[in-house]
């Protein structure tokens, strides 16, 4: 058969090399930042000002730098830009870099289409910028790994469709007649990403000319659709598409071939069938569906052995070539990587046992655990591709091996020094929450415990990143000074015979699996449903069955201004720190009961759009705050958490108390959740909204000012000080915030809970 002459496009490879490199950067200077100010809450005030003359501040020493920021640099906008970035910026630039170099050479052709590289090129970056700016502005959906509000959500499936059909049509023309496993996990990441984002992110836009809007799902049929999403995105976003770049890189650089192809058949087909069922692990003890939250168990446990699988056949490639991890630092960077893969999906499962569960979730046990993937798994493989791919694409050697070795050493303590003092954080948490006196009180009832004692171990993961972030300025130092002795080739010539034409049919005596090999959409279909399967025997009944969520006939929609200070709690990533769901352990009942003595019901979040229950509890739980606290406490905890609670790493939220709250949408909020989700709102409530915040937000202040004169005094001289453009305290945001705040948890009034028929 005839040999044809092609090109491999380096140039596309090379952007996202570049993307992966700066935007590593920039996610691990977030994460630094978001760890710092977990032991100094007061870093905002220090870089813009403040009135605290115990601190120390870069600017003039007034409070009016940090609320000209809007909260910029709050804690909780910080972190979910953190997790983005890492994420959307960071790894999955580096699953295109290493998807558009190996996909060329498995399948023996150029890129369908180079435009449509380059459309995907541009399209990624640009909704990576987009979400640094809505983020830090107070733009999001709260909803983990899934922040990103409407406008952004369909730029990314815009640009996921367009990769995929980029990838579909180079293997429609591809001159290899089976499909390497790394090809598989491509396609299965495809197809189940597409999927995920998709149902996840169905929401309802105020306006069009809005970025605001509201999932369509509510409470606990939100939270099982979100931690589907949640825990898959771990699964198909950070594991699936690194594994492909596993099976292809690896061998590679240890020039080996794959250990064993029966068990990457059984590694691909068993991990995209059980990560599906899993999500529920996320949701243990909560409000979720009993019979869901053992579903989930039982398949995390499960996961262990096609994660393990997936771990094995990468470390026994290596059989007979660990000689080479001693001087090539490529290697030993994919060596720990998939170490720390088969730690973390052994340590996934555990953590999804009720035993373990109750003590781990919520507390920094899980961060360590994250964290473990994040930066040995998926880290330390983008470093060994980056280290590969350099001197392969500019024809020379690696400008210091001894770089790359330092870089790796720093990065392997700097995971060491995060993990380990999370864990022993978590564990100090988990403890600290549960343990009681003989006389059945807590040993530990102020919240303010817990925080401090486990501060050294938030300065120790601090000193961890530090190590990290160093490695990858090595590394980029190295890269550049590679680069420069260096010559980019940016069309590899390559030639392979064509692909003869046999048919789809499967031949007599082919194997089964070598037939789907070579017929990708059958793969694909096949991957799609066994995707899909633990996806529709979770959710459908959930979302379609009135029973799976009884209502409580006391529980009430938000008032308007309670609507508005929800909006604000979500624009202030508030539920980065503080959950909404108190479990029905004891301890939490008498820690957070207040004056109800109910844990959590699911009928009580039949109104929450999205729902809050949070991942983390760095600060204690909400959903029974409301009359725990008289108003003027969370007045001057949101200007000073310090003044009521010495010790707190709380950030401050001063914009709050001066900004006036913008109620142009308070109607049509009300209007979209009656229409839209049929919540009970009348036609009089509606046409009445802003008599009735105004009559709320009148009341708040006149239980401050009887509170606590001081407030009084200083809201007077302000009005005396600005004249005509003073804005009365009824009408500022910090107003609609309490409200929300006060209204937490009171539904419930007795211990006796009715709930009315499902029909």
């Amino acid at each position: 058969m005839e040999t044809q002459q092609f090109t491999y496009d380096n140039s596309i490879v090379k952007a996202f090399l570049y993307a992966t490199i700066a935007f590593g950067l920039v996610g691990f200077l977030l994460g630094l930042t978001a760890a710092l100010m977990l032991f100094y809450p007061e870093l905002p005030e220090f870089l813009f000002g403040t009135d605290d003359t115990t601190i120390k501040s870069l600017a003039s020493g007034n409070i009016q730098g940090l609320i000209n920021t809007q909260g910029a640099l709050g804690f909780g906008r910080i972190r979910m830009l953190h997790t983005s970035a890492v994420i959307f910026a960071f790894v999955c630039n580096s699953f295109f870099c290493g998807a558009y170099y190996s996909m060329q050479r498995l399948l023996k052709t150029r890129m369908y289409s180079d435009t449509l590289s380059w459309i995907h090129f541009w399209t990624w970056q640009i909704m990576i910028i987009s979400v640094v700016i809505t983020f830090l502005m107070g733009i999001n959906t709260s909803k983990e790994y899934a922040e990103h509000e409407w406008p952004i959500d369909i730029l990314i499936t815009i640009s996921w469709v367009i990769f995929g059909i980029n990838m579909f049509g180079t293997i429609a023309k591809r001159r290899v007649r089976h499909l390497y496993v790394a090809i598989w996990f491509y396609i299965g990441t495809w197809i189940a990403v597409a999927m995920l984002h998709i149902f996840n992110n169905l929401e309802v836009p105020l306006s069009f000319t809005s970025w605001k809007s509201y999932s369509i799902y509510a409470g606990t049929k939100d939270a099982l659709v979100q931690w589907w999403y949640g825990h898959n995105a771990v699964a198909f976003v950070l594991t699936t598409p690194v594994l492909g770049l596993m099976y292809y890189f690896l061998p590679k650089a240890a020039d080996r071939p794959v250990f064993s192809y029966k068990l990457s058949i059984i590694h691909f087909w068993s991990l995209i069938f059980v990560y599906l069922w899993a999500g529920p692990h996320h949701l243990q003890y909560t409000s979720l569906p009993a019979w869901a939250q053992a579903v989930g168990t039982g398949f995390s446990i499960m996961l262990i052995a096609p994660s393990w699988g997936g771990m094995l056949n990468g470390l026994l490639t290596l059989r007979g070539a660990w000689d080479k991890v001693r001087e090539n630092p490529i290697l030993k960077f994919f060596v720990v990587a998939v170490t720390c893969y088969g730690m973390a999906t052994f340590e996934g499962p555990l953590l999804a046992t009720k035993s373990l569960n109750k003590i781990g979730h919520y507390t920094d046990w899980v961060i360590g655990h994250v964290h473990i993937g994040a930066l040995g798994w998926n880290g330390f493989m983008a470093f060994g591709i980056v280290y590969y791919l350099i001197p392969v694409m500019w024809r020379t050697k690696l400008y210091s091996v001894k770089l790359a070795n330092w870089h790796f050493w720093l990065g392997t303590l700097g995971i060491i020094f995060y993990a380990v003092p999370m864990y022993i954080s978590g564990f100090t948490q988990g403890l600290m929450w549960k343990q009681f006196n003989p006389d059945g009180t807590l040993v530990w009832k102020n919240w303010l415990d817990t925080v401090t004692a486990i501060i050294p171990y938030y300065k120790l993961r601090f000193l961890g990143g530090i190590f990290y972030l160093s490695g990858a300025i090595l590394m980029v130092v190295n890269v550049i000074k590679t680069i420069k002795a260096g010559s980019f080739q940016k069309n590899v010539p390559a030639e392979a015979p064509a692909l003869a034409q046999i048919g789809s049919r499967r031949k007599e005596g082919e194997g089964v699996h070598l037939w789907i090999e070579r017929t990708p959409r059958l793969m694909a279909i096949l991957a799609f449903i066994t995707i899909a399967i633990g996806g529709l025997v979770e959710i459908i009944p959930t979302l379609t069955l009135k029973q799976s969520v009884p209502t409580i006939t006391s529980v009430k929609p938000y008032s308007p201004l309670e609507l508005e200070g929800r909006d604000l709690y979500i624009r202030e990533g508030c539920n980065a720190c503080h959950s909404q769901m108190i479990r029905p352990f004891r301890d939490e009942i008498v820690r957070f009961e207040g004056k109800n003595g109910q844990y959590s019901k699911a009928g009580e979040f039949i109104y929450d759009r999205p729902f809050l229950w949070g991942s983390k509890r760095t600060g204690p739980d909400l959903h029974r705050e409301g009359g725990r606290n008289p108003d003027s406490w969370h007045f001057k905890h949101m200007y000073n958490p310090r003044i009521t609670s010495a010790g707190s790493i709380m950030p401050r939220f001063p914009w709050l108390i001066t900004n006036k709250l913008d109620k142009k949408q308070m109607v049509d909020k009300m209007k979209l959740m009656k229409n839209y989700f049929d919540v009970p709102y009348t036609k009089s409530q509606i046409d009445s909204a802003n008599q009735w915040a105004n009559h709320q937000a009148e009341g708040i202040v006149k239980r401050i000012y009887a509170e606590a004169t001081d407030v009084k005094q200083q809201v007077e001289k302000d009005r005396i000080a600005k004249g005509n453009s003073f804005v009365p305290l009824e009408q500022r945001e910090i107003v609609a915030m309490i409200a929300y705040l006060q209204r937490l948890g009171t539904d419930i009034k007795t211990t006796q809970i009715q709930t009315a028929s499902a029909e």
